[in-house]
């Protein structure tokens, strides 16, 4: 098939094709030559040339009569059995006689399309034992759900599709040992008509077990149990499986994790869930680089241990230096109790001069959370000492006590290059001068942004931000809990947080936040793309008196072997210049 996004230098190929479909003497057939110099040219209907084009081969030429009966009696043969996997069990192919051109018109005419006229779906098993309602319901459910109803083209593809999709999703629940007893198609030619039959034995109902563990060493029994989302005894289901596995899989302590039943019916009252594991290594050193418009070159090093003080908990501890920020920072993660939730406790000191404004803050923190699907809760405290010095304006040192609250939900396709979904955050916290806090003030902060895919591989993302603290001055407040704007992940076309309150010869945080963005990406390939898109924002100490700054352009998008890439070059029609913005990152 012809891709124009890929193939520019087929264009005349592209209008040769255009031309011979036009002349066909029919909406249906087009003929296609295999090969300028063969003696033997295919006409089928349209919709059939890809499937015959990819299946079936032309020779170059038929030299002589017996060559040409072999031909029509292997083209009929593979012809006709390549068009019953579409549903056609009548086709009729014919060899023409050489034209003046000499070359011979193999001609394939599909006949009449089979449709589905009856279909009958049976059920056996405990399914179907008894007069329950709900498993009255679930069968109703599954045969609503049958994708290849009467009416509906027989095609071979679709038939063992649909028993796929049949099988899953009745041993996806309860019946782990569902399995198709009888299964048939029977197709009339004379009628074009296929009556389905299928019976399905869902066998008895299953009940999780007792876990079954191999590889693990290290580790405690318990915290595996702990990261259970069902208990011994409850009805079997896939998806809970599935989670189980997901959440192992993202504990750092093991490398591989597999988990499943043996859907053996002689064990359907207790099926043991077997768990087979490797773990991995507890400790190691990362060091990475990286390079931003937003904050200069990175180089930093990083300290893991996955099982700090032998309880499984994992310590971080990493120095990070960029042009315009330094810091050294270290944590520890507990492993999640039966609720799912985790402590996390840290500590930093970081050093920072952005937009002339030099801050020093020193900060300790404990936070609790969980993700749970695609909602990920944070409730913290968090105590830090800030000094500020804004170029030609006042100076401050100023600490608060915070209790903050963050909700975030995920739903997107993939994390990195995302076509379909939203990401959706909210965050409130706040200090008290009757809480070792300098000043009194509430910061809340909500973000939502939407992709919708576009084509076959392009994407249209849509973001807003806003955000507000509630304050009687920004003096006192740490620049955490105030706002800025500007750079690669906010408004481009400006620098990386210039878009704030002037203080002195200085940008500082504002009060107020409001920021908007539209962008559309088309990619090439897997690996090139390319986008559009527009920002707009500010920042002031109040909604009514933010003042939007606009900012245009385009850029690339790749898709690198270290990481992603993304350069733009925007317009700001504030700051009346182009500002280049790209990122990359690599660890090794």
């Amino acid at each position: 098939m012809f891709n124009i996004d890929e193939h520019y230098r087929y264009l005349p190929v592209f209008g040769l094709g255009l031309m011979l479909a036009l002349a066909a003497p029919d909406g249906r057939a087009a003929e296609r030559v295999l090969d300028a110099g063969s003696s033997v040219v295919l006409s089928s209907p349209a919709p059939l040339q890809e499937l015959l084009k990819k299946h079936f081969e032309i020779p170059a030429a038929l030299p002589d009569d017996t060559a040409s009966a072999a031909f029509i009696r292997r083209a009929r043969r593979e012809i006709g059995a390549l068009l019953a996997t579409e549903g056609y069990f009548s086709p009729t192919v014919k060899l023409h006689p050489a034209g003046p051109g000499g070359t011979r018109k193999l001609e394939v005419d599909p006949g009449q399309r089979t449709l589905v006229s009856r279909l009958d779906i049976e059920f056996m098993g405990d399914l179907a034992a008894g007069d329950s309602p709900e498993r009255q319901a679930r069968i109703d459910q599954l045969r609503a759900a049958w994708s290849l109803g009467i009416g509906a083209p027989f095609r071979s593809p679709a038939w063992e599709d649909a028993k796929a999709a049949l099988l899953a999703s009745v041993s996806s629940e309860n019946y782990a040992a569902a399995q198709i007893v009888d299964s048939r198609a029977e197709v009339d030619p004379a009628t074009a008509t296929a009556r389905l039959k299928l019976v399905v034995d869902s066998g008895p109902a299953f009940r999780f077990g007792e876990l079954e563990i191999s590889g693990l060493s290290r580790y405690d029994r318990d915290q595996l149990v702990r990261q259970m989302p069902f208990h011994p005894g409850a009805p079997y289901r896939r998806d809970l499986l599935l989670a189980f596995q997901a959440r192992l899989q993202s504990m750092p302590q093991f490398g591989s994790v597999m988990v499943d039943i043996e859907p053996d019916i002689s064990t359907h009252a207790a099926a043991p869930v077997r768990v087979a594991l490797t773990e991995a290594k507890t400790r190691r050193v990362a060091i990475g680089a990286g390079i931003s418009t937003d904050n200069g070159p990175r180089s930093e090093i990083n300290y893991l241990d996955h099982d700090f003080l032998d309880r499984a908990w994992s310590l971080s501890s990493g120095l990070r230096l960029e042009q315009n920020r330094q810091q050294l920072s270290a944590g520890i993660d507990t492993l999640p109790d039966d609720d799912g939730y985790r402590l996390s406790w840290g500590g930093a000191t970081d050093a920072t001069l952005i937009a002339g404004l030099q801050t020093e803050r020193h900060k300790l923190s404990v936070t609790r959370s969980r993700t749970h699907g695609a909602i990920e809760t944070r409730h913290g405290i968090n105590w830090q000492q800030e000094s500020r010095r804004p170029a030609g304006g006042v100076q401050e040192v100023n600490q608060a006590l915070v209790l903050d609250w963050q909700w975030l939900r995920r739903a997107i396709d993939d994390p990195l290059y995302p076509r379909k979904g939203n990401v959706t955050e909210f965050r409130i916290g706040g200090g008290s001068r009757q809480l070792l806090s300098d000043h009194d003030f509430l910061r809340s902060y909500a973000r939502h942004q939407i992709w919708w895919p576009a084509f076959e591989r392009d994407a249209l993302t849509v973001r807003g931000e806003v955000g507000v603290t509630a304050a009687l001055s920004r003096l006192g407040i740490p620049q955490e809990y105030l706002f800025r704007a500007g750079g690669s992940q906010s408004v481009r076309g400006y620098t990386y947080q210039s878009l704030g309150v002037q203080e002195g010869a200085a940008v500082v945080g504002g009060r107020a936040l409001v920021t908007g963005s539209i962008e559309y990406t088309h990619w090439f390939g897997r690996d090139w793309g390319g986008a559009l898109f527009a920002d707009a924002g500010g920042v002031a100490d109040s909604l009514r008196t933010v003042r939007m700054a606009g900012g245009y352009g385009s850029g690339v998008r790749w898709r690198s072997p270290v990481g992603p890439l993304a350069m733009d070059l925007a317009w700001g029609q504030r700051s009346h210049a182009m500002q280049l913005h790209f990122s990359l990152a690599a660890a090794f």
